[in-house]
């Protein structure tokens, strides 16, 4: 049971730690050298990691979708889609797309004269399934070295860790105020029903032992 219960908690972490890391923010530092449009199947797989910003989007089969090309200072290429995420989820409320996609064109540099910018995004990049993070910003820095902090996340996280433990309170006040009294109760009769048990199987024995001791006819 034990075993059972640990795995059920790292499953749910590994749940939670997931849909975290796909929501958040996260910020790379690239040169960007190109920008496209392609058409892309969605097919029933990938359907959730790509965008739904209208209502008629999320029902068709394949729709024109833009990129940005980038290179990260190790080498390291990364591509990222352009789309609006609309009212839905994540909540990013991204509706200028077409915006971001003059900025990374305007944005591009050659390996000779590089010029860096960190890239907002969320989202995982997966070759075998076709999938691409979003991105929803981009801002020039100094250097591919730039120190970047997350005041996003931290802040998001940081709410995230209060509201949990807030919730752990309301728990431990709710359980300390309810349940266990009445788990007390529960152990308090059971021990006088116990009790009861005992004292009839006490007196059931003296009959039973009354009976022995008697003299057969």
């Amino acid at each position: 049971m034990r075993y059972v219960k640990w795995t059920f908690r790292l499953l749910v972490a590994i749940i939670v730690f997931s849909f975290l890391h796909y929501t958040l923010p996260q910020r790379d530092i690239v040169r960007i050298v190109n920008t496209y449009e392609e058409r892309q199947d969605l097919n029933d797989w990938t359907r959730l990691f790509w965008s739904v910003p209208d209502d008629q989007s999320g029902t068709l089969s394949n729709r024109d979708v833009q990129f940005i090309q980038a290179v990260k200072s190790n080498g390291k290429t990364m591509v990222y889609r352009n789309e609006d995420t609309g009212w839905g989820w994540p909540p990013y409320f991204k509706f200028d797309t077409a915006n971001l996609y003059t900025e990374a064109n305007d944005a591009k540099s050659t390996k000779d004269a590089p010029e860096w910018y960190a890239i907002t995004h969320y989202g995982w990049r997966n070759e075998f399934l076709s999938i691409f993070p979003n991105a929803v910003g981009l801002r020039p820095v100094d250097s591919p070295d730039a120190r970047l902090v997350p005041w996003t996340n931290i802040i998001i996280l940081g709410g995230l860790a209060l509201f949990i433990l807030f919730l752990w309170r309301l728990w431990a006040q709710f359980r300390e105020r309810t349940i266990d009294p009445l788990l007390e109760d529960a152990e308090d009769t059971w021990d006088a029903v116990d009790e009861r048990a005992s004292k009839a199987r006490g007196r059931f024995r003296g009959w039973l032992d009354s009976w022995r001791g008697k003299p057969r006819k």
